[in-house]
């Protein structure tokens, strides 16, 4: 491993990406991809390239052959391609709405609603004032909104199967929906934007926190019992529907959105490099529960060279597994910032030449969520050489050790901090 120069680190970085669409912006017929594009989609997650590379690697649907490559232009097609555990191309092309009824028009919050269900109603029966804060809400009402959910629930996720690359041609965006990788294992996802996987119909809990909170269902990409996974060049957002946005209701926000891409219940071998996260608040969480069980030796994630601008928080947030984040860049100017990096129950991060524009004290970049160590090395804040733990240690209390107690192997190469910014500036996300 070795950390190399910026031009070196951008020329490779593109040989890498191999995303045809911002080479060839013309293509004789818009609806097929380039050959450039073709040779691009059975590429494997290079060797060393995170924890995705180890066990038996990640290569997707590099094997398929003529027949299981496909072009998918709305929400039928792409359900029907990435069903299956035969190796599998699957080309997002342009615009796909996933909450659509057969006709392909646009199903909205209403149109899933069960009949016995309606927002005002809910609040009235479960307002703190009415139904308290020592139990979660339960009753007919509760029983229609959970009716309610089921019901979108049913349209807007997409059962990913293994053995399967998907990959965006043509300024791909799958809007309104979640791709979910469930016990499956060898899968790709490159080069798409994924926005607003709204909720709804959130769960109001008065018994989260001191004064409760509303939940939601759906991640953009949700990883749930997932080994060997490549996320890549991709990018996440709210699109035109940000949580700030949202009005309140019992005084907490009336939050409609749940992770970017969560990694939870045992997934393990996932790289996640390369992507835009941007405006959101629970980016990435890695493993859902403080309870010891299946996440014990899973959880194994590499995150680099990803951009976070304004997300608020989980960037990530960590239980359990030994995570590598490096060569990210951070941007956390919005007022609305909490933190960065989440010390979880057992987890060990290895954080290494990450760079972070922060208006927020540097103290808060790291959270304490029952975790006892993180290694935080070669950070750069505001373009100073930052000692993270220090900082935190400073700040808070209990501290944290400096050792996670691990140091990563597969790991390509490693770029200097000073040159993150400008290296995901111009490579991350999908194109």
């Amino acid at each position: 491993m070795r950390v190399r120069p910026l031009a070196a680190a951008a020329a490779a970085a593109l040989t890498l990406a191999g995303l045809a669409g911002a080479a060839h912006p013309a293509r004789p017929n818009p609806a097929n991809p380039t050959p450039a594009e073709l040779r691009s989609a059975r590429q494997a997650l290079p060797a060393n390239d995170g924890w995705a590379s180890t066990g038996p690697g990640t290569t997707g649907g590099s094997a398929a052959d003529t027949a299981h490559v496909t072009v998918t232009h709305n929400r039928a097609e792409l359900v029907a391609a990435v069903a299956g555990d035969t190796p599998k191309i699957v080309f997002v092309s342009g615009d796909i709405d996933l909450s659509v009824d057969a006709d392909n028009h646009h199903r909205d919050c209403a149109s899933y609603a069960d009949p016995q269900y309606s927002l005002d109603a809910f609040l009235a029966a479960y307002d703190p004032a009415v139904w308290g804060r020592a139990a979660k809400p339960s009753g007919p009402i509760e029983d229609a909104r959970v009716r309610s959910a089921a019901n979108q629930g049913l349209t807007v996720k997409v059962n990913v199967g293994s053995n399967t690359t998907i990959v965006g041609i043509n300024k791909a965006h799958l809007s309104h929906g979640s791709l979910l990788l469930s016990g499956v294992s060898n899968v790709i996802v490159r080069n798409i934007q994924l926005s607003d996987a709204a909720d709804c119909f959130p769960a109001w809990d008065p018994t989260d926190g001191d004064t409760g909170n509303w939940n939601s269902l759906y991640d953009l990409v949700s990883l749930t019992g997932a080994t060997n996974v490549w996320i890549d060049h991709n990018t996440f957002n709210d699109g035109d529907n940000p949580d700030s946005g949202q009005p309140l209701y019992f005084g907490r926000p009336y939050q409609v959105h749940d992770g970017a891409s969560d990694i939870i219940k045992a997934s393990d071998l996932v790289t996640v490099s390369w992507n835009a996260y941007a405006n959101h608040d629970k980016t990435m969480l890695i493993g859902s529960t403080d309870t010891v069980g299946v996440d014990v030796g899973k959880l194994r994630v590499t995150v680099h060279h990803n951009r976070f601008d304004n997300v608020f928080q989980r960037a990530p947030r960590v239980r359990f597994g030994q995570v590598d984040v490096y060569d990210n860049y951070y941007i956390a100017t919005s007022p609305d910032y909490q933190y960065s990096l989440g010390v979880g129950v057992q987890s060990s991060i290895y954080a290494q030449n990450n760079y972070f524009s922060l208006k927020a004290p540097v103290g808060n970049v790291i959270h304490y969520w029952k975790g006892t160590a993180i290694t935080a090395i070669g950070s750069l804040v505001n373009g100073r050489p930052t000692d993270l733990v220090a900082a935190y240690n400073a700040a808070n209390d209990p501290d944290l050790n400096p050792d996670a107690g691990w140091t990563p192997t597969a790991r390509t190469h490693v770029d200097p901090a000073w040159a993150v910014p400008a290296l995901v500036s111009v490579l991350g996300g999908s194109h």
